[in-house]
């Protein structure tokens, strides 16, 4: 008896503690664990990003200049993707199934129940037609994005481009995850954390059918995203059109300057190419095509192409030599020909001699110059060549010359001024002088400046000594945008009573110089042509400008690569972007035309935009934010 009731006992105690593990079990599932709650919902409950548009664009008058266009991305749920006509959905979103397979084995690989992306930018058109059949595709959802559309197909280097972010963004900044896109270079770059603005998040429910069916708990948990902050840029659109169309079909750069404030009123390089095949499904292929061009159309020549200055740099030497007391308006050096006299090297284009400050301007006469320099470096104050030549460097440094001018864009370079090191390295210690490196004096050499640099010095001059460093935005929202960076006022190193003689023979290389060709009725317009010596062929036109002569509001800087002397392009056209600037018209149609017309290098064959309109179309805030919405 007792035996049978112990195992009775036993088999008892065995039963309930079965059944208390089975009831525990079920009360974990059913109340602590929430996996299964979460896999269900995950079936009904969709999360969708949603993403911000991006800030719009507008040149100084408010024109506007970037927008946004909605596009979608097809998502994929690789688990819940069943019994799908694959070969309808391949026919609706342009792939083929091959195509079909790969994408959805990487969807698969990186995970079978998060989300992923299948196919991005679909357009408008393919979206609408997509969703009338998305119950056949379960397991697929889209997500509305935004992408870049530029109403006038210029100013691709200054806007830059966007792309998806890679890896080593999302490790530094946790706001990006992949599939995000960025500013990948220019103003989308420099002004990124304004233009990008803030996503959100949706929760939506969805039906078996893949249905969406509202939003969960009425939009309790959603989070609206924010947009981009619109900029104002200090770009005049209507000029910097302009300047495109006059440097189609040549390579070089344009870029013009405010000088009381130092906003980039354009900023031009050639050849460059419509930013709208940057955008969308064909900006792998276009960005291929343009990459392997052989006049780099990518390349932004503006503030990464280093030239010699030429002879627009004599204005630097006059200046320098005046400051040193080397120099006064009075002093005259003979030309016959080149330095020295009797046609040494550098040589010389024919002109009266003996030339004053002036007149050397005028008549761009390297001898005159070539003194100048040696004068500087030879300069007695000085214990030897080294010290002398540092002092230059300094001095030179003073007007924006070898340094990074801190714009707000990115890749701005420094230029290329050679050091004592150098010299030292290239001739030995103490083996070099200054007739062994005469011709910086006249900008020729190893110096090199980009076009933005040289753009700068003019602003520096028209002001009689001062620049503000170049910026592009005016204004971020509502709000005047203006740093403390670009309010400061760079002394240039040289007293203002010395910029009066410069000044006047810059006006006579227009009246009477160089440039008279290029006058323009009613203006007084300062300039220096130049001529870039070039190793690798002809020689570069470059001509630099300020008008008015006095409260000037405008400095420019021209480079036409491989096609001669400053006066035969480089000249007409900064003067005709002058008169286009000052007056909002242009009356020389003779030269507007053979500026336009001229092609210094056969014609470049890039992919077409559809359409190029024939100037900025006019536009205005309101109608903008209806794009934008």
């Amino acid at each position: 008896m007792n035996v049978s009731s112990d195992r009775k006992t036993v088999i008892f105690f065995i039963f309930l503690s079965v059944g208390i593990i089975y009831l525990m079990r079920l009360f974990y599932l059913q109340v602590i664990d929430t996996s299964y709650t979460i896999s269900a919902q995950n079936n009904v409950i969709r999360l969708v990003t949603d993403y911000p548009s991006r800030g719009l664009i507008y040149d100084r008058k408010g024109k506007l200049l970037v927008y946004n266009e909605p596009v979608y991305d097809l998502m994929i749920i690789p688990r819940q993707a069943k019994n799908i006509d694959t070969l309808e959905l391949c026919r609706l979103i342009g792939i083929s199934k091959e195509d079909y397979i790969e994408k959805y084995r990487k969807a698969r690989a990186y995970s079978a129940v998060k989300p992923s992306l299948f196919e991005k930018q679909l357009s408008v058109t393919t979206y609408a037609t997509l969703q009338e059949k998305m119950y056949k595709f379960p397991g697929f959802y889209t997500e509305a994005r935004t992408l870049r559309k530029y109403p006038v197909p210029m100013a691709a280097h200054l806007f830059g481009y966007i792309g998806e972010v890679d890896t080593s963004v999302t490790r530094k900044d946790p706001y990006y995850k992949d599939g995000d896109y960025i500013g990948k270079s220019g103003i989308e770059q420099s002004y990124e954390k304004y233009l990008r603005g803030k996503r959100g998040v949706r929760m939506v429910m969805v039906d078996v059918f893949n249905r969406e069916k509202g939003s969960y708990m009425s939009g309790k948990y959603d989070t609206a995203s924010v947009a981009g902050e619109d900029l104002t840029l200090s770009i005049d659109g209507d000029l910097q059109y302009y300047g495109e169309e006059l440097l189609r079909n040549k390579v070089g750069s344009v870029v013009a300057i405010e000088p009381s404030t130092g906003e980039i009123l354009c900023m031009v390089s050639s050849p460059s190419y419509d930013p709208n095949l940057l955008v969308g499904r064909e900006r792998t292929k276009n960005y291929l095509a343009l990459l392997k061009n052989p006049y780099k159309p990518l390349f932004n020549r503006a503030q990464m192409a280093l030239y010699p200055p030429g002879s627009t740099f004599k204005l630097v030497m006059a200046l320098i030599g005046q400051q040193n007391q080397l120099l006064s308006r009075e002093t005259r050096y003979p030309c016959i020909g080149g330095y020295p006299p009797g046609g040494g090297k550098p040589k010389c284009h024919p002109h009266p001699s003996m030339l004053d400050l002036k007149a050397s301007i005028a008549h761009s006469c390297n001898s005159y110059y070539t003194y100048i320099f040696r004068n500087v470096i030879d300069d007695k104050k000085y214990r030897n060549t080294e010290q002398a030549f540092i002092a230059w460097r300094e001095a030179i440094a003073k007007f924006g010359i070898g340094v990074r001018l801190e714009a707000d864009l990115p890749n701005v370079l420094r230029g290329s001024v050679p050091t004592v090191a150098y010299y030292d390295k290239y001739f030995g210690k103490n083996q070099w002088r200054s007739s062994t490196i005469l011709s910086l004096g006249i900008g020729q050499g190893e110096l090199g400046i980009t076009p933005l640099q040289n753009a700068n010095i003019l602003a520096g001059i028209a002001n009689r000594g001062w620049y503000i460093t170049p910026h592009v935005v005016k204004a971020i929202g509502d709000e005047h945008y203006l740093p403390d960076q670009f309010k400061v006022k760079h002394d240039m190193g040289v007293d203002r009573k010395y910029y009066d003689v410069v000044v006047e023979g810059m006006l006579s290389v227009v009246e009477s110089g160089t440039a008279a060709r290029t006058r323009i009725k009613g203006i007084d317009v300062c300039g220096k042509t130049g001529t870039a010596q070039n190793p690798h062929g002809k020689d570069h036109s470059a001509y630099v400008a300020f008008a008015p002569m006095n409260n000037p509001k405008i400095a420019i800087a021209v480079m036409v690569e491989n096609s001669g002397f400053g006066s035969q392009w480089a000249a007409p056209i900064a003067s005709l972007m002058i008169e286009k600037y000052l007056t909002d018209s242009i009356s020389r149609h003779d030269m507007d035309k053979r500026m336009k017309e001229g092609v210094i290098l056969p014609e470049i064959k890039l992919p077409k935009p559809e359409s190029t309109p024939d100037s900025i179309p006019s536009g205005n805030r309101i109608v903008a934010q209806a794009v934008k919405e």
